[in-house]
């Protein structure tokens, strides 16, 4: 089953609509994509500024923490985004555990996961922010984006295409392969 793609123009926070959705039992899995967060969340309470322009998605799905725990979920969330901002600069994209994405020591992503329990289920849920056209001020750490770094068209409705397929692919692969399988294809 493909993820469904869930749009909002303003939102509090994808992460946090991902959260009504699992509990309302109306989706299983899905993307949430905003234009606009009011109240984007980071890692450890931090606020991620939303400025405009950029994408905002909170990808969500069941997940089985005994065949793959927590820990590489945070690598396999940074190497898939990783591999789909690489196709727009030849600059080196660098993984700052666990959840950030740097371009020259500058943030260009963060991602933020996290699992709740619903019914007896855990759910995974990925919030992943990337400055893809405009960079935010930010006292507490330097931040770039996409477009200052690439020479392309940057589209976001094409990345977030790129992001559910790719997101689509590790869904089937948890479901029908062994976690040997997902560990040495996505790590």
């Amino acid at each position: 089953m493909k993820l469904k793609i869930i749009k909002f123009q303003n939102i509090k926070s994808t992460n946090d609509e991902a959260i009504k959705l699992i509990r309302s039992d109306k989706f299983i899995q899905g993307l949430v994509s905003a234009n606009f967060q009011t109240n984007g969340r980071g890692t450890m309470g931090k606020r991620w500024i939303s400025n405009k322009g950029n994408i905002f998605i909170s990808i969500f799905f069941k997940v089985n923490l005994i065949k793959i725990r927590i820990e590489n979920y945070l690598i396999i969330n940074a190497k898939i985004v990783k591999k789909i901002l690489t196709e727009y600069t030849k600059k080196t994209i660098k993984i700052k555990k666990p959840n950030d994405l740097l371009i020259n020591k500058k943030k260009i992503c963060g991602i933020l996961q996290e699992v709740i329990d619903h019914k007896k289920n855990k759910y995974l849920i990925t919030g992943i922010g990337i400055n893809t056209k405009t960079l935010p001020s930010n006292k507490d750490f330097k931040c770039t984006s996409l477009k200052i770094h690439s020479n392309k068209n940057i589209n976001n409705k094409i990345i977030i295409n790129k992001i559910k397929i790719n997101y689509d692919k590790l869904i089937y692969d948890l479901n029908n392969h062994n976690s040997l399988y997902v560990k040495k294809k996505y790590n």
